[in-house]
């Protein structure tokens, strides 16, 4: 090492310069504090240093700057506690205060105090707990110790903490002072949407720029990710208000404020057990509004009174996941039991894997998941009181992914007339439904060569228009009490990608959720290849290699049948023809519907003879001009307050056959 630095002095000129960086030292330079200058010489106006081995000895060092207050000189910038009694004491008054680390031996406080402000019933407590204790050395010097913290403390916050002390007896919170009622940590109540919703505030601030005159709150509730439960994060926002406010009438406010606490708990915890029970998929009715998640937190509003499909797994895979933090939970085989379900046990601390809600069967269909009691949870009773209160799933009458309010989930009321309502020979109903239910028993069971493939049963239905071919596959799904995903042509789109990704998803949904696919006027697939059409015929060669591998019960619907693909017939395992409605056929159409119309007792419906019905069944109308008729007639009828009678079916059918004529 010795023959290093040699050398380098021995490399240097007559001047005693060394080559760069050769030097083993520090060469110190300094910023002036006025004229912003460096030099090498350590400025004097900078003086000793402030806080050095004697402040060191010191309980607790107060820093003070100067106040742009009227009634100030200065106020209180810092408070450094080194004493480690006092940071005992603290370590009982500020357990759990999030952002403050307990084990420092510097701890440091900047104004405007919150934890203390937040805090000081605690200290309050712990001052009168020490002035009790019987005498000792270590007690002394501890209440000693707080003493002055408190005092210094006092001087500054005093007039902060009585303000507000009078402020909240009296109910209010002024929007300066509305800081010292929001603690980190604490559980905030809001209304969103009309429903209750209870956050975990975690930060505080006022807003700066765009934002001034308000007040946001950083908060984070229970959520599920279609695999997990976990923590989500959000804003909610307080505007600047004049003078006072009830503290109850604010946008959001602390939840122990609320009026009626327990009864609000129990059904927030109750609700929580509800959106722990939907972690699998559930097929069930949905009566009210839906959203539908777009750009900038914007929600789309659907109006639903119809099935629903509530699968939050299929829900991230196919719309967005929901952006989740961890947080530990343990689950007993007991509990995931007591939620209606057939899980395995799993030894992960996640409540439910995607894998494990695909295996889990829809214990009886239709039905909401049961929540046996006395059963425990697997979240603690703060997480279910912080779970959102909402689902995630599909709407197939929509065909949506859409967010449903849990208390607007209801049981199905399943038609067990649909199947024997529906038009055609007793003969064909029987053969349809008996391959339908002949493929759900034996889904899994080996069909081809090659495994995964021929697993599925593909019925075709072929007949001019309202004939009750889309109605077979409706009847059928009612029957089976399974969903029933309805798809056009345009809804898998007419470009060879979009198509398979299309297709691809629908046929993975389907097959999950045991559900019967219907695709209706399926002529553009169905029609036999040319050499002249090669986008077309991309389109088809992909719609056949998807079919190989289908596990479900699909319903083509076509018009025509005329130029079929062979290698469509190859495919299809039953195909039937539906004829025009003859006059039989269009009787049982209308007593059906009257009858459904008697079902719901809806008094605007008057009472029709055998003779009225036959004078409708003469009209040569197929089912969905029928329904269309009976529908214009209700409205002519409720126009003039009136019962539906065939007065009014006679005047709508002579209006159609008049627009038929000058057609």
């Amino acid at each position: 090492m010795t023959s290093i630095f040699s050398n380098a002095l021995e490399r240097a000129g007559n001047d005693g310069v060394v080559a760069p960086g050769s030097r083993a030292t520090i060469h110190h330079v300094y910023m002036n504090p006025t004229t912003k200058k460096w030099a090498t010489q350590y400025p004097e106006e900078l003086g000793a240093p402030i806080e050095d081995a004697e402040s060191a000895q010191h309980a607790v060092i107060a820093r003070y700057k100067s106040s742009l207050k009227p009634d100030k000189h200065i106020d209180l910038h810092s408070i450094v506690v080194q004493s480690e009694p006092l940071r005992k004491i603290l370590t009982r008054v500020l357990d759990g205060y999030p952002g403050i680390t307990l084990e420092l031996d510097r701890l440091e406080f900047e104004a405007p105090f919150a934890c203390f402000v937040h805090r000081w019933a605690k200290i309050e407590a712990l001052r009168q707990e020490f002035v009790e204790r019987e005498e000792s050395e270590e007690s002394e010097i501890a209440l000693a110790h707080l003493k002055l913290l408190y005092k210094i403390l006092q001087e500054e916050l005093g007039s902060v903490l009585h303000k507000t002390q009078d402020l909240i007896k009296h109910g209010v919170i002024s929007y300066d002072l509305i800081w010292t009622i929001f603690e980190p940590g604490s559980l905030i109540y809001t209304k969103k949407a009309g429903h209750d919703r209870v956050y975990k505030l975690k930060t505080a601030d006022f807003g700066s720029g765009n934002q001034r005159g308000k007040y946001g709150l950083q908060v984070e509730h229970v959520d599920f990710d279609g695999e997990k439960f976990g923590m989500a994060t959000g804003t909610l926002v307080l505007t600047r208000f004049p003078g006072t406010k009830k503290i109850t009438k604010l946008e959001s406010y602390p939840l122990r404020y609320y009026k009626d606490l327990p009864e609000l708990k129990q059904r927030l915890i109750q609700r929580g057990r509800k959106f722990e029970a939907f972690r699998s998929f559930h097929f069930v009715a949905y009566e009210g509004v839906a959203t539908a998640p777009e750009k900038k937190k914007v929600y789309a509003k659907y109006t639903i009174n119809d099935r629903v499909i509530i699968d939050a797994a299929s829900f991230a895979r196919y719309k967005t996941k929901v952006d989740l933090q961890d947080f530990d939970i343990t689950v007993d085989a007991d509990d995931s039991a007591s939620l209606e379900s057939d899980e395995e046990e799993s030894e992960e601390d996640c409540v439910i894997l995607d894998t494990l809600a695909a295996k889990a069967p829809i214990r009886e269909a239709g039905k909401m998941p049961v929540i046996r009691e006395g059963s425990k949870s697997s979240l603690t009773e703060e997480q279910l009181i912080l779970a959102i209160s909402i689902v995630r799933g599909y709407s197939p009458k929509d065909k949506q992914w859409l967010r449903f309010d849990i208390d607007n989930v209801k049981d199905i009321v399943w038609d067990e007339a649909a199947f024997k309502s529906l038009v055609a020979p007793q003969e064909q109903k029987d053969l349809i439904l008996a391959f339908a239910e002949s493929q759900a028993k034996n889904r899994g069971h080996f069909d081809d060569f090659i495994q995964g493939k021929g697993k599925g049963i593909i019925m075709l239905l072929c007949g001019p228009p309202g004939v009750g071919k889309t109605l077979t596959a409706e009847s059928v799904a009612e029957a089976m009490t399974v969903p029933l995903i309805s798809i056009g042509a345009t809804d898998l789109g007419s470009k060879p990608l979009e198509l398979e990704k299309s297709l691809n998803n629908i046929l993975e949904m389907c097959s999950k959720w045991n559900a019967v696919l219907l695709l209706d006027e399926a002529d553009v697939y169905l029609e036999a290849r040319s050499t002249t059409d090669l986008d077309r015929n991309k389109l088809i060669s992909i719609f056949l290699r998807q079919l190989e591998y289908f596990q479900g019960i699909m319903f083509l619907t076509t018009n025509r049948v005329d130029n079929m693909d062979a290698a469509f017939e190859s495919r299809i395992h039953l195909t039937l023809n539906y004829n025009e409605l003859d006059k039989a056929s269009r009787r049982q159409v209308w007593s059906t519907f009257l009858d459904r119309c008697y079902e719901m007792r809806d008094s605007s419906v008057g009472k029709f003879t055998d003779a009225e019905v036959d004078r409708l069944a003469k009209v040569q109308l197929n089912g969905r001009q029928i329904k269309n008729v009976l529908k214009t007639a209700q409205l002519l009828a409720s126009k003039y307050d009136e019962c539906l009678g065939i007065g009014h079916l006679e005047t709508v059918l002579k209006l159609r056959k008049a627009n038929e004529k000058r057609g």
